[in-house]
């Protein structure tokens, strides 16, 4: 009898990899929701600021310290612009997304971040005129479906936390598709943990003067809180660390797997949010609302199979 073969230390680290890219994925869009709507600590566009800060300053200990990824420079003018653009997309989304989840249940603001894909296909093809094959347009319709099921049954629907949630998702894939045209030749490419090095401070820039004009007091207002209860302080370093480590969990996770595996255990990590948020956050779910995320989630592996079919 030939012995059975035990999982290689390679199989156990990707799988370590994999359960804390999911972990710190759900994580933070937990802490985020508890902080914004159950906490109340109401001040969306400075949470993201601290996201921003951390990941500025952790995304130089990993490059420059620890040396994770050789570090690659800002080679011109023009390229330091294209970064800025894609930062303030990028601020956009967290923003968003942030502001959607004081309004917002986690199930229902994941079943709309799934319909990332056709965002994105639009984008592409306003903005490239890139033109999908026939059947992966078709596979986009469940995608959208399944959300307008899902708004039409939401009980804890709110149209404004609707709609930044939209304009989250959009900005998200509009990201991507700028992401493809102005860092698309050779010399200008830049890994992810390198975009985000530059990416973080910039966003710093643009969130710091909305910060004081729209959440005035927002630093006083902390201090304050943190006299009362010092737990808020760990919350948001613990919040923030957590959303830099989802970047670096991420890119590392592309790295010893690939783009595509990557891209399936997303369309599961959306299912498994959903479960987590209602358990601990007990917030009410309907049949047609379950039934029209399940919808867009079948869409999405559609589409994700569709695509890999029409690029081979």
């Amino acid at each position: 009898m030939s012995a059975i073969k035990s999982p290689s230390p390679t199989r156990f680290f990707t799988i370590g990899l994999v359960t804390s890219w999911y972990s710190s994925n759900i994580g933070v869009l937990l802490l985020n929701k508890y902080l914004l709507s159950n906490y109340g600590f109401k001040y969306p566009i400075f949470l993201t600021m601290c996201h921003m800060t951390a990941c500025a300053l952790l995304s130089y200990i990993a490059i420059a310290w620890l040396k994770m990824v050789p570090m690659q420079t800002i080679r011109s003018r023009v390229q330091f612009f294209k970064i800025s653009a894609l930062s303030l997309i990028f601020c956009g989304s967290v923003v968003s997304g942030n502001i959607s989840l004081r309004y917002l249940p986690v199930s229902f603001n994941q079943a709309i971040g799934a319909t990332t894909p056709f965002f994105t296909a639009v984008f592409a093809y306003l903005m490239t005129l890139k033109k999908e094959a026939w059947l992966t347009y078709i596979t986009l319709i469940p995608v959208v479906t399944g959300v307008i099921i899902a708004s039409g049954g939401e009980p804890s629907f709110h149209l404004f936390g609707f709609i930044m949630c939209i304009g989250a998702t959009a900005a998200r894939a509009l990201k991507t598709v700028v992401q493809g045209i102005l860092l698309s030749s050779e010399g200008e490419k830049l890994n992810s943990m390198n975009l985000l090095l530059y990416m973080a401070p910039i966003a710093v820039v643009f969130l710091l003067p909305a910060t004081l004009y729209m959440e005035r007091n927002v630093v006083g207002i902390t201090i304050a809180l943190a006299r009362q209860d010092f737990g808020i302080v760990w919350l948001l370093l613990f919040n923030s660390a957590l959303a830099y480590f989802v970047n670096l969990t991420n890119f590392l996770v592309t790295k010893h797997t690939s783009a595509l595996t990557l891209q399936v255990l997303g369309n599961a990590k959306g299912a498994v949010a959903v479960v987590v948020s209602i358990l601990i956050f007990r917030n009410p779910v309907s049949v047609t609302g379950m039934a029209g995320y399940t919808l867009t989630v079948i869409g999405v592996i559609l589409y994700s199979e569709a695509k890999k079919r029409s690029n081979k």
